[in-house]
């Protein structure tokens, strides 16, 4: 396909005249038992591949064969490849390697977040990765992102209307959002209200973020435009957005796995109609992605008693109906990307055997997705050069406000009532020293955060929402010792006890990304880490999700921005951050 994202007069001419017996086919599937979407029904053909294309479905043999690879289906069932409609692509693994995860179990297509690319590259480069990533046999497709959900400096520059419309305009960007500052289109804010718009002009549905919304909130969500929502954590959830018309995703993710809940639920009502449901994972970190992407969760809807044509409905046709590209994927039919997963059994979505855009990316139950290299400085993810240092003069802990964690991802304020002049802070209490320090050395702010952990010594990380730094840990020194280590490693996640580095995670790209492969490598070295963060008195899952969201205003119910700390409700900034 081309970047239209559809073929050309010539590719089309050229798969009519396979159809008509002039020319061959480049692969022909038969005694092929594959999926009907649309009927929900299991039929009986052969399958028709021009290039990258399905090209007729049928019980024909092409006359002119030559050349073409002949399969033979029997004892298969063909589905269409599997749809992540809702990924962050960025969680230590980059848009690549997640693909190629992902593609080899099935998952041939992701829908992506944006967010790290709005951070950290200009718009000629990233269009230019963006057409890069499509060249390969994963379907890559985008978001387009109204806000940063944090408070940072530069923020007209990123949400600028010439880049707000290149986004909600390129030919692979298929959904606004995710919105998580609704609040401000509730409040009046007619810029967001006008990019949702001209979303909506552009025939693109527009994802919501909309945890804990009730009826009325959903029915003005549904006014201004929002289509689809992903935050349901309960039953009633799902049916309160169904209820307003929203496509509705069942979550099953490392901090939210409710999905099998919500079905029980759901069940329990009698509940099957399940025509604008989808499923997602998203953005779970590789530790949580063991098991599978799409082919698990399809395999968790089966478990508690969702028919299997309808598990695969949820992440095929049921999506690409929604993002109105039913046309070009998610079922088997004419005129669709040849994604094809070849199941050993109805009751089995693990694929034996995956096509993706044509090409093999498993074969005979192994993984062989091309080996595909791109270089990210040509992009502008230019390695993290730390030129500058830390000093004893930095570390200056004065505020009185610290941030207490009630779970992974939810900080709420409590009062610092004790001396923070000490070097290190005692052990016999879960509150750490917090730093986030400016990636170029410029400002920083420093507060305690408590709920982290009870004994890490020194945590640095450039893993962040911002791209800047964090420091944690219950000794100065500790703190000074990790942000060496960070800074000789260009990068990466390390905690580090009094001897030297206990845990690491080298994040090569521009500090934010490793270039590992999930199977070799990446989530030995997150559990690694993870592990011994939950020795050191992390009491959660999901420390990489901590990281992230310390600076994510769109949770309660204060955070650590650029800005200083920062209150969600009333988004206002209680303390600065101080320049250095």
């Amino acid at each position: 396909m081309d970047k239209q994202f559809y073929w050309t007069k010539k590719q089309i001419r050229e798969q009519q005249s396979v159809v008509q017996g002039m020319i061959p086919p480049t692969m022909v599937i038969t005694n092929a038992t594959y999926l009907n979407s649309y009927r929900k029904i299991w039929m009986h053909g052969n399958i028709w591949i021009h290039e990258d294309r399905i090209v007729y479905l049928g019980h024909d043999m092409p006359e002119n064969k030559v050349g073409t690879d002949v399969i033979d289906a029997t004892g298969q069932f063909i589905v269409p490849g599997y749809i992540e409609h809702h990924a962050h692509p960025f969680q230590l693994y980059h848009p690549l390697t997640f693909a190629k995860y992902a593609a080899e179990r099935g998952t041939t297509t992701l829908i992506n977040d944006n967010m790290m690319f709005l951070f950290h590259l200009d718009k000629k480069r990233v269009f230019s990765l963006v057409d890069d990533l499509q060249k390969t046999p994963a379907t890559m497709l985008w978001w387009a992102r109204y806000d940063g959900q944090t408070e940072f400096k530069n923020v007209h520059d990123m949400f600028s209307g010439s880049n707000m419309k290149a986004w909600i305009d390129h030919p692979y960007v298929v959904q606004g959002g995710e919105l998580t500052d609704w609040p401000s289109v509730l409040n009046g804010d007619d810029n967001m209200l006008h990019w949702m718009l001209e979303t909506k002009k552009a025939r693109k549905p527009i994802e919501g973020h909309l945890p804990g919304a009730g009826k009325k909130t959903l029915t003005r969500m549904a006014l201004f435009g929002v289509d689809g929502d992903h935050e349901s954590m309960t039953g009633d959830d799902v049916l309160n957005r169904l209820d307003v018309g929203m496509t509705t995703s069942l979550r099953y993710s490392s901090i939210r796995p409710d999905m099998p809940r919500i079905l029980q639920e759901l069940h329990g009502i009698g509940f099957k109609q399940y025509d604008h449901l989808l499923m997602t994972t998203d953005g779970s970190p590789p530790h949580f992605l063991k098991r599978g992407v799409m082919d698990h969760l399809i395999k968790l809807a089966i478990d508690e008693d969702v028919p299997i044509v309808e598990a695969i409905n949820m992440c095929t046709i049921n999506v690409a109906t929604h993002y109105h590209m039913d046309d070009v994927m998610g079922m088997i039919a004419p005129g669709r990307l040849a994604n094809l997963n070849f199941l050993p059994s109805k009751k089995n979505p693990l694929p034996t055997d995956v096509l993706a855009k044509g090409l093999w990316v498993r074969r005979n139950n192994q993984p062989c997705f091309p080996d595909i290299t791109l270089d990210w400085e040509k992009y502008g993810f230019l390695p993290l050069e730390l030129d500058w240092d830390l000093t004893r003069k930095d570390f200056l802990f004065s505020m009185p406000l610290g941030l207490e964690m009630v779970n992974e991802v939810i900080m709420k304020p409590y009062q610092i009532n004790h001396d923070l002049t000490c070097e290190e802070l005692s052990e016999q209490n879960d509150e750490c020293f917090l730093m986030l320090i400016d990636k170029h050395g410029e400002w920083l702010v420093s507060t305690v955060i408590k709920g982290f952990s009870t004994k890490i010594y020194g945590f640095a990380s450039s893993f962040s929402n911002t791209g800047d730094l964090i420091l944690i840990g219950k000794s100065k020194q500790g703190l000074l010792d990790a942000f060496h280590h960070l800074k000789r490693k260009k990068g990466g996640i390390v905690l580090v006890d009094r001897v030297g580095i206990v845990a690491d995670i080298p994040l090569d790209i521009s500090g934010m990304l490793s270039t590992l492969t999930m199977n070799n490598g990446l989530i030995e070295e997150e559990e690694n880490l993870r592990n011994a963060l939950i020795e050191r008195g992390y009491p959660f899952k999901d420390p990489i999700y901590s990281l992230l969201f310390l600076s994510a205003t769109h949770l309660p119910f204060v955070r650590i921005t650029p800005k200083g700390i920062f209150d969600v409700k009333n988004k206002r900034v209680l303390f600065p951050s101080i320049m250095r």
